[in-house]
């Protein structure tokens, strides 16, 4: 999950929008049919960095029956997210950690400036991540982060593709291209496909409104009345690791109907095809 942003209207009654869609998508969660390894929260946690606002999202996640990995996005707090999450294992200055699980590494990296939005990834970062890469024995990977290192082509939110940050992030995975088996983010709050230095680069889309799919330049100093957020499904990410391949589902969460069941008249049809894999 991903930009979840509890607090930007905390006195809402009777609770804000936020809240409610980080609910749809935790009572989807509880009624998924397979059992969940980790709860990656890849950043914005809140809106604005507060204790009250860390404190209620972890009440809310207390009751999540494994593992949280949560990141630090440009909404966040450091000090906070630590004292809300105090099992993270926190390395250094910075909110980065490397967990294993089933032959899998999950690397989750910090793009935390204060006073910044966009990303940041100074030379300390690069060195820990290209240190990380390469202690890994050559065992696949996955690295988390929040903010994107692309030009998605939604103006306002993007960043310039020479920034500082990009390069340290560029120099640190070079070379381990066969062993990330992917990247993924936050922060953009629309679902994104894309490559970084050869790598599968995704976006998740936010818990929080999403940003409106608009591919248009932006003039900082014209306003045209577009429109910049909408109230799209919340949304999640399932990452389905089978110990070879890394492979990404994505969920809108609301109301549908079931229009098929299991039942014993599709019986021949799972059946069949099955056995076309053979």
């Amino acid at each position: 999950m991903t930009d979840v942003h509890i607090g930007f209207d905390p006195d809402a009654r009777p609770e804000e929008l936020n809240r409610i869609r980080f609910g749809a998508v935790l009572e989807r969660l509880a009624k998924t049919p397979h059992t969940l390894d980790f709860l990656v929260l890849s950043g914005d946690l809140t809106d604005h960095g507060d204790r009250d606002s860390f404190s209620k999202i972890a009440a809310v996640l207390a009751d999540i029956p494994c593992p949280m990995l949560p990141l630090v996005g440009n909404h966040d707090d450091r000090e906070e997210l630590l004292r809300a999450f105090p099992d993270t294992p926190c390395e250094g200055e910075f909110l980065q950690y490397v967990v294993e699980q089933d032959g899998l590494r999950i690397i989750c990296l910090d793009t935390f400036e204060p006073g910044r939005h966009g990303g940041a990834f100074c030379e300390k970062r690069r060195d820990w991540l290209r240190a990380a890469l390469a202690s890994g024995d050559g065992k696949p990977c996955v690295i988390f982060m929040h903010h994107p290192p692309i030009v998605a082509g939604i103006d306002w939110m993007d960043p310039a593709p020479d920034e500082p940050w990009i390069a340290n992030f560029a120099a640190a995975v070079d070379g381990h291209q066969d062993t990330i088996q992917a990247i993924h983010c936050g922060h953009l709050h629309r679902r994104v496909a894309a490559r970084f230095r050869g790598i599968p680069l995704g976006i998740t889309p936010s818990v929080a409104p999403l940003v409106a799919l608009d591919l248009r330049p932006i003039d900082e100093h014209a306003a045209d009345n577009r429109a910049l957020i909408t109230t799209e499904p919340a949304s999640y990410a399932l990452h389905y690791w089978d110990g070879t391949d890394l492979v990404t589902h994505y969920e809108s969460c609301g109301e549908w109907e079931v229009l098929a069941h299991y039942g014993e008249h599709l019986k021949p049809m799972v059946r069949e095809m099955k056995a076309e894999r053979r």
